[in-house]
């Protein structure tokens, strides 16, 4: 019912910048709160930045400062911004949604998009 497709990952260097964007489809009417995650293997995915409709945001305590995100609710897109990347922010990045409505039914479970790799070195 909702795809997210995830891109802007890739390889950075310590200290720059990458940005990230997801869109979400599916004849979606709104959604509450967009955002990302991120994953190292063998680790718990953990949180990075999410932001709701209304505007408020939420940011993991080791990027406060050095990540943005936006979003743009008529085109269901959210956008990360991660600038003076550090070498142990290598991860899969994963765009999250939750609280979707689609044709006025509302759908509480999280969507996952598939994930992006940003890999940060010198």
């Amino acid at each position: 019912q909702v795809q997210l497709v995830e891109s802007g990952g890739g390889m950075v260097q310590p200290g720059g910048s990458l940005r990230l964007s997801c869109v979400a489809s599916g004849s979606i009417f709104s959604i509450n709160v967009m955002g990302w995650y991120r994953q190292v293997p063998g680790k718990e995915r953990e949180l990075v930045a999410i932001e709701s409709r209304v505007g408020s945001t939420n940011y993991g305590d080791s990027v406060k400062g050095r990540f943005t995100i936006s979003r743009d609710n008529a085109k269901n897109t959210v956008l990360l911004q991660m600038d003076s990347h550090e070498p142990e922010e290598t991860a899969v990045y994963y765009c999250n949604v939750v609280g979707v409505t689609i044709r006025d039914v509302f759908y509480g479970m999280p969507y996952w998009g598939p994930g992006t790799q940003v890999t940060v070195s010198s």
